[in-house]
């Protein structure tokens, strides 16, 4: 059975395994993964970098940089170890008994980060879904036993933090009830968009990379005080709030969770029921962290998870959050811009100053007002509307 780390070994310490198989966009991922490992409540971390044609089939990073993550772990004291890669449960396990602590790969780290932050009992639920599905594919026999054992990172513990006794027989039960709880939380979702639908609300879903501003704009939006916070996955559960448009009448805002890079697949099957705001909306605010070096690859990583949702038809209007930190002495005005059909495209907006969100708010309008007239409805009068 595998020991755990000496007593001394700090919680809020990991090593960080970040190795370079020649991909592109390596430097902003070794970033990227030190602010999930920041989010997930790590105090202090240490980067171990490596360059290899291919992972190794045992231990992937190969014995000799598994030494030389063993003596940075012993350096730091650190209690984990997190490798910015996915692991097969061989390898996890290998690197377990090789390191003596506990092994995250970049999958379990998204994990736990979702469940510290999940606060509604339905993103409670999704979470936890999405966890003893990712545990069902690496339980192997005494490794119920290990799980009483393992600690999380920073502050919380793991699913083993609750001594639950995690074999399939218990996830096959488990996952049973949470898909029934889901798909009663889903119908209930679809009932309050067949009301929405009946009386032709537009329902906008603000969507985007994680950490691009997306909570900071639909408070903007909305005038509401979701949380928000410099962290990556500072909300995950959706948040849906009346939004009054200047002669387009009145419509409803939604902020869904942030998307990553190689985002969880257990995690995107678990929270469609979530998802599904996005599938459904009229029209999806595309939030691109405008000052971010990594945009381009951000706005391709989005798109792909619109894709696996079925929501990449869904008309979209891009919105450069964060003008004003961009820095190298250029300079974006928060301007909106039309496409070849005349149609508004982009808007350049700093949700934090408020700088273009009048534009954005118009944006928003011309489109219900453009979706009333295919529809042949009439459009509410302006100095109708009261916001709230």
């Amino acid at each position: 059975m595998l020991e755990r780390p000496a007593a001394a070994a700090d919680p809020q310490a990991a090593i960080i395994v970040c190795l370079d198989f020649g991909t592109a966009g390596y430097a902003e991922g070794v970033e990227e993964v030190e602010r999930l490992v920041e989010s997930a409540g790590v105090l202090r971390h240490q980067v171990v970098r490596g360059r290899r044609s291919r992972p190794d089939s045992r231990l992937y990073a190969g014995k000799g940089k598994v030494e030389e993550i063993a003596a940075a772990a012993a350096g730091l004291n650190a209690a984990s170890v997190v490798f910015n890669h996915e692991l097969s449960p061989g390898q996890g396990r290998n690197l377990e008994k090789e390191l003596q602590r506990r092994v995250i790969d970049r999958t379990e780290l998204i994990l736990e980060i979702f469940a510290q932050r999940a606060r509604t009992s339905e993103g409670k639920l999704q979470v936890e879904l999405a966890q003893l599905e990712h545990l069902s594919t690496r339980l192997v026999r005494g490794w119920t036993h290990l799980e009483r054992q393992r600690g999380g990172l920073g502050k919380t513990g793991g699913p083993g933090e609750k001594q639950i006794e995690l074999d399939r027989r218990y996830i096959s039960k488990r996952v049973r009830v949470l898909n029934e709880k889901i798909d009663t939380l889903k119908k209930q979702r679809a009932v309050q968009r067949r009301s929405r639908a009946r009386g032709e609300v537009l329902s906008v879903s603000i969507v985007g990379y994680t950490n691009a501003g997306k909570s900071t704009l639909f408070n903007a939006l909305a005038r509401a005080r979701a949380y928000e916070d410099d962290k990556l996955f500072a909300t995950l559960d959706t948040t849906t709030r009346r939004l009054w448009l200047a002669g387009a009448g009145q419509g409803v805002l939604s902020d869904t969770v942030g998307f990553i890079r190689d985002l969880p697949h257990d995690l995107v099957a678990a929270f469609r029921a979530t998802l599904e705001e996005t599938v459904r909306a009229d029209l999806l605010l595309h939030v691109v962290d405008a000052a971010s070096a990594a945009r381009e690859a951000q706005i391709v990583e989005v798109g792909k998870v619109l894709a696996e949702i079925g929501a990449a038809e869904v008309p979209q209007i891009a919105v450069w959050n964060k003008i004003d930190a961009v820095g190298g002495g250029n300079t974006l005005a928060p301007v909106a811009e039309r496409d070849q059909y005349g149609r508004i495209s982009r808007v350049f907006v700093s949700a934090r100053t408020g700088a273009g969100i009048e534009e954005l708010r118009g944006a928003i309008a011309e489109f219900a007002r453009n979706r009333a007239a295919m529809r042949g409805h009439a459009v509410p009068e302006a100095q109708s509307l009261q916001p709230h």
